[in-house]
C-alpha cells in the first residue's frame, strides 16, 4: 500500500448524500477528497426523476437555507415545477419538481469538480483504515492509501448491491449501464464489519422506462405546472423556465390478473430477495398483493429530461421479467403499444444500523467516522441530502474541535430525520413524511430560511450573498409586523369602503390593523395597497400573512415546544449505569446502555422506554443533584 495523500476529509460516494457531504467539509475550509465509483454517475438520480414533494421538499428547503446545494440545482434541471397540497393549510404545502436528470448530474457534477479544497477521484474504495477506536483513512483496490482523520461512508446502495428482475440477478449498482461501471462494492463490507459495524440488508426498487413516441397520450389525463415561478432555493434567480406536462393513467382488472399469474417469477415473492423493502414505495406486485380490492392504481408518466425519449413510468416498480413488465404495461390506456427502453429492477444492498450513531451522525464506537444517505437505512434522494450536509458540518465542525451542529425536532424536518434515526433506530428503508414531525407548523417549507439561515452562517456555511438575502427578507417582515401592530383603524366611512372593496365585512368598531389581517379574505398585498404600507417582496408579503393567520396555532405550538424542551435540556451523565437502576424495567435497561441518549427527552422517544422508565430516570438525576449539592 502505498500513501498518495493526506486530506482532512474523505468521502466515500457521490451520490446527494456524498456531494452535499463533501461540498460542506471543503465550503468550511478542510482538504476534502470525494470517491466516487464513476466520474459520470456523480449526483445520480437511479430512480424517479424528482425532487421535492410532501415533507421531502421541507428537505430540500431546509438544505437550501444551511447552505447546501440540492435546492440550485434542482431549480435548474427542472422541466416542471408544482406546489402541492395547496388545498390543505402552510404546514403541508410542499414543493416538487420534475428534474431533468442528466442535466441535474451535469450541475452538481461541475459544482463538485470547481468547488475550492475539493478533489473528485474516480475509486473503488476496499478498506475502511480504523486504529485505537479511530479512523485513519480509506484504501482503494488499486492499494493507494488516503489518510484523513474523518471519514464519510455515502455509499447509497452499492455496498454489496444486487440487481434483480424476474430470473436475472448480479452484483451490481443502480442503473447498472455495465457491470465494470455500476459494479458493487464488495470488500469495503467485509471492512465495516471487521471495524465492528453492525449492518441490515435493505432493498428498493424502479419501474421501467418506456419510449416517449410509443404512448398514446390522448388517452391519458395531462398534469401540468403551476403557471407561478417558484423554485426551491432561497437565493434562485430563475424568474421564466420552460415546464412540459406528466401524464396520469391508471391499472386495470387486466393488469393485476397478469401481475398474480406471475408472482412466483417476482424475486420478492419467490425468496430470491433478501432484503426488507420500503413501506410507502411499494412495487405493483405489492400492491396488488396489500391492495387486493382495489380495481386500479394510478400511475404517472413523467419525462426523465427534455433531451430523451424516455418516460418514468411512476407507480410501477417492479422485479418481474422484463417479458412481463412489457405484457403487463400494454393493458394501460396509452401504453398498448409500448416500447420498453429499461427493465425495472429491485436492488439489494448492505447499509448501516443507524443505532451506531450519534446525533452528529458519527459512529459511537469509531471516532471520526461519520454516516449518511442510504447507507443509514433511509430511502430517498432529499434524506440522502440532508444527512450527507450535516454529516459534512459535522466532520468539519470536529476537526476545528467545534461543538456538534445538531437541529432539534423543533428546528427542522432535518432534526426529526436524524432523531428517529439514531433514536429509534429503522426496521425498513425510512421516508420522511409530515406526519413525522410533531410541530409541523413551525416547520414550514416558507420559512426554512427564517429557521435555519442563521445557524448555518453560525457555523460556517453560509456565505455573503445568501446571508445578505436573507437578512434583507427577515428584516422587510420584522417592519411589517411592527407597523401592522401599532396602527389601528377607525370606522370612518373612508376606511369601510376600502375594507368592503377588499371583499370583508364593515368594521364595528376600531381594530388594530393585525387583527384585520387576520381575516381570511385580506392579504398584506391589499392592506398595502389600500392603506399605503410598505411594499414587500412576495415571499415577505407571504409569510407576514402566514405568520398573523396561524399566529394562535404558533403560539401554540412554541409553548409545546417549551415544554418538550425541558426533558430534552435535562442532560443524561456519560457515566450512568442502567444496569443499576433496579428500577428501570430490563428492557429499558438495555436499550438505554445500547443507545446511550444524550438526555431525558432523547430516552422517551426510545421504542421500549415506558413512561415508568423515564420517572426513574428523573428521580435519579435529581438524586444525584442532590448529593452534588450536599458534596
Amino acid at each position: 500500500m502505498i500513501v498518495v495523500d493526506h486530506y482532512d476529509v474523505v468521502v466515500v460516494g457521490a451520490g446527494h448524500a456524498g456531494c452535499e457531504a463533501a461540498l460542506a467539509a471543503a465550503r468550511m475550509g478542510k482538504k476534502t477528497l470525494l470517491a466516487t465509483l464513476s466520474m459520470d454517475n456523480i449526483a445520480l438520480m437511479p430512480c424517479n426523476p424528482s425532487v421535492g414533494g410532501p415533507a421531502k421538499g421541507h428537505l430540500v428547503r431546509e438544505i437550501d437555507a444551511l447552505g447546501g446545494q440540492m435546492g440550485i440545482a434542482a431549480d435548474e434541471a427542472c422541466i416542471q415545477m408544482r406546489m402541492l397540497n395547496t388545498g390543505k393549510g402552510y404546514a403541508v404545502q410542499a414543493l416538487r419538481a420534475q428534474a431533468d436528470k442528466p442535466l441535474y448530474h451535469t450541475i452538481m457534477k461541475e459544482v463538485v469538480e470547481n468547488t475550492e479544497n475539493l478533489d473528485v477521484k474516480q475509486l473503488m474504495i476496499d478498506e475502511l483504515l480504523v486504529r485505537g477506536g479511530a479512523v485513519e483513512g480509506i484504501v482503494a483496490e488499486t492499494g493507494e492509501v488516503f489518510e484523513a482523520p474523518c471519514v464519510i461512508l455515502a455509499t447509497g446502495t452499492y455496498l454489496r448491491g444486487r440487481i434483480l428482475y424476474g430470473e436475472v440477478a448480479y452484483m451490481a449498482g443502480p442503473n447498472r449501464t455495465s457491470h465494470r461501471e455500476m459494479r458493487s462494492s464488495m470488500k469495503l463490507t467485509d471492512s465495516l464489519v471487521k471495524a465492528g459495524l453492525t449492518l441490515m440488508r435493505f432493498k428498493t426498487g424502479t419501474p421501467a422506462r418506456v419510449d416517449r413516441r410509443t404512448i398514446d397520450f390522448s388517452r391519458t389525463e395531462p398534469q401540468y405546472g403551476d403557471e407561478a415561478v417558484r423554485n426551491f432555493s432561497f437565493i434562485s434567480p430563475i424568474t421564466e423556465r420552460q415546464q412540459v406536462p406528466c401524464y396520469l393513467t391508471y391499472t386495470n382488472p387486466r393488469t393485476h390478473q397478469i401481475i398474480r399469474d406471475n408472482l412466483d417469477r417476482s424475486c420478492m415473492f419467490n425468496g430470491t430477495i433478501e432484503g426488507v423493502g420500503p413501506r410507502y414505495c411499494p412495487s405493483i406486485e405489492a400492491k396488488i398483493v396489500r391492495f387486493a380490492d382495489k380495481s386500479r392504481h394510478q400511475l404517472f408518466l413523467e419525462p426523465e429530461g427534455l433531451r430523451t425519449n424516455e418516460i418514468y413510468v411512476q407507480g410501477m416498480s417492479s422485479s418481474l421479467p422484463a417479458e412481463i413488465q412489457v405484457a403487463f404495461m400494454q393493458t394501460i390506456p396509452g401504453l398498448e403499444h409500448c416500447k420498453m427502453m429499461r427493465a425495472g429492477y429491485a436492488i439489494e444492498y448492505d447499509c448501516l444500523d443507524p443505532l451506531q450513531l450519534t446525533a452528529s451522525l458519527e459512529h459511537k464506537a469509531i471516532k471520526g467516522l461519520f454516516s449518511c444517505g442510504q447507507a443509514n437505512g433511509t430511502s430517498g434522494y432529499e434524506e440522502a441530502a440532508a444527512q450527507g450536509l450535516m454529516a459534512g458540518i459535522n466532520a468539519a465542525l470536529k476537526l476545528d474541535h467545534r461543538p456538534p451542529f445538531i437541529l432539534g425536532r423543533s428546528d427542522a424536518y432535518i432534526g426529526v430525520l436524524i432523531d428517529d434515526l439514531v433514536t429509534k433506530g429503522t426496521t425498513e428503508p425510512y421516508r420522511m413524511m409530515t406526519s413525522r414531525a410533531e410541530y409541523r407548523l413551525l416547520l414550514r417549507q416558507d420559512n426554512a430560511d427564517l429557521r435555519l439561515t442563521q445557524k448555518g452562517r453560525n457555523v460556517g456555511l453560509v456565505k455573503d450573498d445568501r446571508y445578505t438575502a436573507f437578512t434583507k427578507k427577515r428584516d422587510e417582515i420584522e417592519r411589517a409586523l411592527f407597523a401592522l401592530s401599532k396602527k389601528n383603524l377607525a370606522p370612518s366611512e373612508e376606511n369601510q369602503q376600502k375594507i368592503m372593496a377588499m371583499g370583508s365585512v364593515p368594521l364595528k368598531s376600531s381594530i388594530n390593523m393585525m387583527e384585520l389581517l387576520r381575516r381570511p379574505e385580506i392579504t398584506y398585498e391589499k392592506l398595502q395597497q389600500a392603506f399605503d404600507l410598505e411594499p414587500l417582496s412576495p415571499v415577505a408579503a407571504e409569510e407576514v400573512d402566514v405568520e398573523v393567520k396561524y399566529k394562535g396555532y404558533i403560539d401554540k405550538q412554541k409553548q409545546e415546544v417549551m415544554r418538550a424542551m425541558k426533558l430534552e435540556n435535562r442532560l443524561l451523565p456519560d457515566d450512568i449505569d442502567y444496569s443499576a437502576l433496579h428500577e428501570l424495567s430490563s428492557e429499558a435497561a438495555e436499550k438505554l446502555e445500547k443507545q446511550r441518549p444524550l438526555s431525558i427527552g432523547q430516552a422517551s422517544r426510545i421504542s421500549g422506554v415506558s413512561p415508568a422508565d423515564i420517572s426513574v430516570l428523573m428521580v435519579y438525576l435529581e438524586s444525584r443533584r442532590r448529593k452534588g449539592e450536599e458534596a
